[in-house]
This record gives structure tokens, sequence and C-alpha cells, in this order.
């Protein structure tokens, strides 16, 4: 038994439970680079300023969210990112946010993977986790596609 394993053994046999886990290294310079579009555009989703999240994004790109409709069927909703960019409003109270982005890069494509959590006016308003896929071009990243999974239910905080 490696030297490791000894040590996890006797932690587990004095408490009962294994020893808390490392926390995540923050982002490296390049998980930064990649993540900062999207901090970009949840700017602009708290502003409502359409103009400016296309800056952010390919046009020809796509959101993508599955869940419950409006109506309360489950489905998929697709929109380009124009149609979404219309629907900003100034003043909604909208704010999202990741934690823990699982962050994947080769070369000029890359790929964030994320819990959220939605709050309009303060409060959760919905959770999920998104996938964001970028591309690298010109030395500058930009968010390709959005697709997210979206409930009411077990959102916290």
């Amino acid at each position: 038994m490696t030297m490791i394993g000894l040590f996890v053994l006797a932690a587990m046999q004095s408490s009962g439970k294994l020893p808390p886990a490392e926390p995540l290294p923050p982002p490296s310079f390049e998980e930064a680079a990649v993540l900062a579009p999207i901090n970009a555009a949840f700017a602009t989703f708290e502003t409502g300023d359409s103009a400016t999240l296309l800056r952010y994004v390919y046009p020809e790109g796509r959101v993508t969210a599955v869940g419950k409709t409006p109506t309360g069927v489950d489905g998929v909703r697709l929109l380009s990112f124009a149609e979404f960019a219309s629907r900003l409003k100034p003043g909604s109270g909208f704010k999202e946010r990741i934690t823990n982005p699982a962050i994947e890069i080769d070369g000029n494509v890359a790929m964030v993977w994320a819990p959220f959590t939605v709050e309009i006016g303060g409060k959760i308003a919905s959770c999920g986790t998104d996938h964001f896929d970028l591309i690298r071009q010109d030395g500058a990243w930009k968010i390709m596609n959005i697709t997210f999974s979206s409930r009411t239910a077990g959102c916290t905080r």
C-alpha cells in the first residue's frame, strides 16, 4: 500500500470520513482568458445591453435551453444570439452566476461546463448547468454556443 493509501485509511478509521478535499487551484491565465467573454456576457445580461453582448459571441451561434417551457412543458428552445439579445431588458434585475467551472482547452477551441443560478430582483429564479463552447480567433475568445439545463426546484446560492 502506498503512503497516501495508508494516510487515507488511517484518516477514515479515526473519524469514519475521508479528509477534506483540496480546493481547486485558481484558473490559469489561459483559463481566465476563456472565462472573460462569459463574464462579459453575464454583465450585458444585467445591463440589458444587447449590442455589447453581440461583441462577445458569434452571430451565427445559438442559445439552447433544455427544461420547462414558459407553459410548463419539458422542451428545447433554440434562439440565435440576435434573438436572445433582443430579449435583454435594462433594469430587469437579471443576474446569472456560475460556480466551479470545468474548463477544457485544445488550441483555439474551448469548453466550459458549470452550475449556474439566475436571480431576478434579488431572488433565485432558476438554476441548472451551463455549457459554453468557444472559439479563439485573432487572439480573442468568443462564445459560439450556450446550451443550458434549467429548473426552478432545488436551487440554492
